[in-house]
């Protein structure tokens, strides 16, 4: 074979490979009525700031005006800021109880897809406009006529619908070129581990795989049957390690925005908090004053070591933290744990456990240690044994007031910030499960 036509075989195959990404999933819903341009735009920016490359724009039917109009915000704030952000669609096949339309969906991706703020990935030499879905398994036979007025590269979430039927859509049917896993909660009181995420690697057959992260989930909206929490505790520390290990090609974060669901790391936006009082589905009392921005704090090293496969140069230490303000058995509740549906219908306090959660970016262990008091408490140490990620947790039971959280190297303090107070009961005995999140160096005004 010619040198020629070897370099020309390297470059294709080089084209193949699809640089790593991290994408944030976004709830336009949670938007759609009250978003503009320079919403969006300010939403990108902080998002950037953590590394993230991009939203995926979870979009429910119908194809409103409402959501047209914000879907062209979106776009065109990315486009404004002149930067490599991009965006992507996840068609939602269970909001609002509708599948979506076939049409539509080819008609939006005729529209949006060639936009140069839409995010691309390569099949065969062809960049491609990038396509999910939150479910929709039950559809999937509509991808292979979509397909045929509009490729894309798929990478559907049909986690309900089980690996016989993507197995039956990797090379026929709607031909998937990945996978994304809404396997991202532990079920009852576990640890979230990477069997879910090897099960799915091993059935879509050496195609992309997109690994879900998510750091919370707690839900109390009885009018719309959603009243369930599952582990959170270590799960945001404990899936970044979980990211190394598996090495996916894309990780999605969820969410930005999910305000009911308590795993949102974007500002709180109030009218996107779910507030049906005449449904009986006010999310406000346990998310208005529970700001989780901090929990993008360590993001821009999580993604970095992701990406390079090591980890980078600590320029900067930090401390965040996250822990309910009362404990589990306070107050009074209806919620489960897990989702009874279809997992085993669990008491929600023997999932959780009453615990102080905190991860510090160390720049030299030796003699450093992480010093947390709550309270008028002794204070409890813990010793740094890595540069970069030290991850730790500590019960609260029975300790009340402000926590503090220093990092002492060779006995002076060289960082340190105060958390909210642990208090015995929560003020109108509703059972808050949601975290409050917090981090030093302090750089969000909602804190």
């Amino acid at each position: 074979m010619k040198l020629s036509a070897i370099f020309a075989t390297l470059a294709a195959l080089a084209g193949e490979a699809t640089a790593k990404a991290v994408f944030a999933h976004f709830m336009v819903g949670n938007v759609v009525n009250n978003y503009n341009v320079d919403n969006w735009k300010n939403d990108i920016k902080l998002a950037q700031a953590s590394g993230i490359d991009g939203f995926v724009l979870n979009i429910t039917p119908p194809l409103s005006d409402a959501l047209r109009t914000q879907i062209a915000a979106a776009f065109i704030a990315a486009n404004d800021l002149k930067s490599e952000w991009k965006n992507f669609f996840s068609f939602d096949y269970l909001g609002n109880n509708m599948p979506w339309d076939a049409a539509h969906i080819a008609s939006l991706m005729k529209e949006y897809g060639p936009n140069y703020a839409y995010q691309k990935a390569s099949r065969n030499g062809a960049n491609l406009p990038f396509v999910s879905t939150f479910e929709g398994g039950d559809h999937a036979g509509d991808w292979a006529s979509i397909k045929s007025q509009v490729d894309v590269y798929l990478v559907p979430d049909w986690t309900g619908s089980g690996t016989d039927l993507v197995k039956a859509n990797i090379n026929a049917g709607a031909s998937i070129d990945g996978f994304f896993s809404w396997d991202m909660w532990p079920e009852g009181a576990n640890d979230m581990s990477t069997q879910p995420d090897t099960t799915w690697k091993n059935a879509i057959s050496g195609k992309a795989y997109m690994m879900g992260i998510s750091p919370w989930f707690f839900t109390d909206l009885k009018g719309w049957n959603k009243q369930r929490l599952w582990r959170g505790d270590d799960l945001w520390a404990d899936r970044w390690e979980q990211i190394q290990q598996v090495n996916p090609d894309f990780v999605e974060i969820v969410t930005w925005n999910d305000y009911g669901e308590s795993h949102y790391i974007g500002p709180i936006w109030g009218p996107g908090i779910p507030q049906d009082t005449v449904a009986n589905a006010d999310a406000r009392w346990y998310v208005e004053g529970y700001s989780h921005q901090h929990w993008r704090d360590l993001l821009p090293y999580y993604i970095a070591r992701y990406k390079n496969g090591s980890p980078p140069a600590v320029t900067q230490e930090k401390i965040t933290w996250w822990y309910r303000l009362t404990p589990k058995a306070a107050g009074s509740t209806e919620v489960t744990g897990n989702d009874c549906s279809y997992q085993p219908c669990l008491d929600p306090n023997d999932v959780v456990q009453d615990k102080i959660f905190f991860t510090a970016l160390i720049s030299d262990p030796a003699n450093t240690n992480i010093v947390v008091q709550v309270g008028n408490n002794a204070p409890v140490t813990h010793a740094a044994t890595a540069v970069g990620i030290n991850h730790f947790s500590q019960p609260f039971n029975g300790q009340y007031g402000n926590v503090t959280f220093s990092i002492v190297r060779n006995g002076k303090g060289v960082l340190s910030g105060t958390g909210y107070a642990i208090v015995a009961q929560p003020v109108d005995g509703r059972r808050n499960y949601n975290a409050y999140v917090g981090g030093v160096p302090n750089t969000y005004a909602d804190l």
